[in-house]
């Protein structure tokens, strides 16, 4: 590595250890002081060049939810880089006669570098990784020299290179049967997918740590940092980031369901048992000064879920809708009904599983076939309301709870606000959840603060505000 234009003060390891922990915990991950101690103690026995070995002691004492490992790792890189400044350059990247860099030769020697097993491929790669960053992904800035590491990949495409690593790698293999197919086996295929993304990977953090070192870890951190997968915005989530925030919702329901549990149990007493409260009180001279209860028999309440599907916030609803079917247990019956300006019940498209792949073909099929969309196609929250209250609102009991899930973006119709206080009057407890943030409620076509005068309406902008509603809302 070159050293750097301006050699920073050393900092004890202690400490720095200390700043990477309250980076972790400034990111929302959970470390307490005696896992920063079992971090400090692992530190003392690892060896401090081996970053891997390093990496993964850290991550051993530190995090206790693998579903924060993405966010550690990151961090990780950001504090404990594998140096500074531009690599010494033993190579260079092909060139073509006119003196440009030859991309095509070198995706070639990406493909056969990726299928190489050879000890040394693994140093070779990361060296051409560091000068495709360099040549392909600097760019100059208003600010000065900085990296893409999007201009890089765009160039390269490991996607596209997924053929020509299999082919590769089936190549050095012993099986020649195959001929021109070679690389078409399912095994090959998947070993080169893997290795493509582990490019993207390594193009990626290259280009973090050259950034890190021009404009510093700090700033960095501002945007190379993702977010947790429970406080991933529902309303700005991409589709990988919807595949993360799923996989919360096995941990998040067992939680909620404990604590459901528990509070039911609390919340519920017997009555007074007459009897044996009267022998009690004979020690009293006859004051019934302590009362006995029978034992208590807490029955499961039911829960009427209302659900927007249309596009703005389908993504919000088909994760509540995962979670409330994680905790249906929890409940005596679940109804669902899901509209866009129709409202309709679909509590059948899900009653047959609620597995990863099921929900998804519930999902698809109540969208396809239900009628939750007659008029214009966009959401209309007043005539759902107005037609809940007509079709449906029997199902509503003081034995049970509303829930009503939706942005409240009513395309400037009708609110309809006197429908929606039937409801609320029919059902024990009414609750709004509301993917926005509060204050762009009542901007624009939203109705949000006008339904918030005639019922309770919460933000759940991400999963762990969601998660802290549900636990503290739902009856019991």
């Amino acid at each position: 590595m070159s050293p750097p234009a301006q050699a920073a003060p050393e900092v004890p390891l202690i400490d720095h250890l200390t700043g990477f922990v309250d980076e972790l915990r400034a990111r929302g991950i959970v470390v307490g002081p005696s896992s920063l101690i079992d971090a400090a103690q692992a530190v003392e026995v690892l060896d401090l060049l081996d970053r891997r070995t390093l990496r993964e002691g850290l991550a051993a004492t530190l995090i206790s939810d693998q579903m924060h490992r993405r966010v550690f790792d990151t961090v990780f890189d950001l504090w404990f880089p594998l140096g500074t400044g531009a690599r010494t350059a033993v190579s260079e990247l092909p060139r073509t006669q006119d003196g440009e860099v030859d991309v095509e030769a070198i995706r070639d020697q990406l493909a056969e570098l990726l299928a190489d097993e050879s000890p040394d491929a693994d140093a070779r790669l990361a060296q051409m990784v560091a000068l495709i960053v360099d040549q392909l992904g600097r760019y100059d800035s208003t600010r000065g020299e900085a990296y893409s590491a999007y201009q890089a990949l765009s160039q390269i495409s490991p996607q596209t290179l997924i053929a020509r690593i299999a082919a590769a790698m089936a190549g050095g293999g012993d099986d020649d049967s195959l001929g021109d197919r070679a690389g078409t086996e399912p095994r090959y295929r998947s070993a080169a997918r893997a290795r493509s993304a582990d490019l993207r990977a390594a193009i990626e953090a290259e280009t973090q740590r050259r950034m890190a070192g021009a404009k510093g870890r700090e700033r960095v951190a501002e945007y190379a940092v993702p977010q947790l997968p429970e406080n991933i915005n529902f309303l700005s989530a991409g589709a990988s980031d919807l595949a993360e925030i799923r996989r919360t919702i096995e941990p998040l329901a067992r939680l909620l369901a404990a604590k459901l549990e528990v509070r039911r149990r609390r919340s519920h007493r017997g009555a007074v048992d007459v009897r044996k409260t009267l022998r009690a009180s004979m020690s009293t001279g006859g004051v019934p000064i302590e009362l006995t209860h029978r034992k208590p028999r807490p029955g499961r309440p039911e829960l009427t879920v209302i659900c927007d599907v249309s596009g703005s916030v389908a993504g919000f609803s088909q994760f509540t809708l995962r979670l409330v079917y994680a905790l249906r247990h929890q409940f005596s019956k679940v109804r669902v009904f899901a509209f866009v300006d129709t409202v309709d019940e679909v509590t059948d498209f899900f009653d047959r599983g609620a597995d990863d792949e099921d929900f998804g073909a519930s999902m698809h099929r109540m969208i396809t076939t239900a009628r939750i969309s007659t008029r214009d196609g966009h959401s209309d929250y007043g005539n759902m309301l107005n037609g809940f209250v007509e079709e449906y609102a029997d199902s509503l009991t003081h034995r049970g709870a509303l829930l009503i899930l939706g942005d409240a973006r009513n395309n400037y119709h009708d609110p309809r606000l006197g429908a929606l206080r039937e409801l609320v009057d029919r059902a024990r407890h009414a609750y709004w959840l509301n993917p926005e943030a509060e204050r762009n409620w009542g901007t624009g076509d939203s109705a949000a603060t006008e339904y918030a005068e005639g019922i309770e309406m919460f933000e759940c902008r991400n999963a762990t505000q969601l998660g802290r509603v549900i636990a503290d809302l739902l009856p019991v």
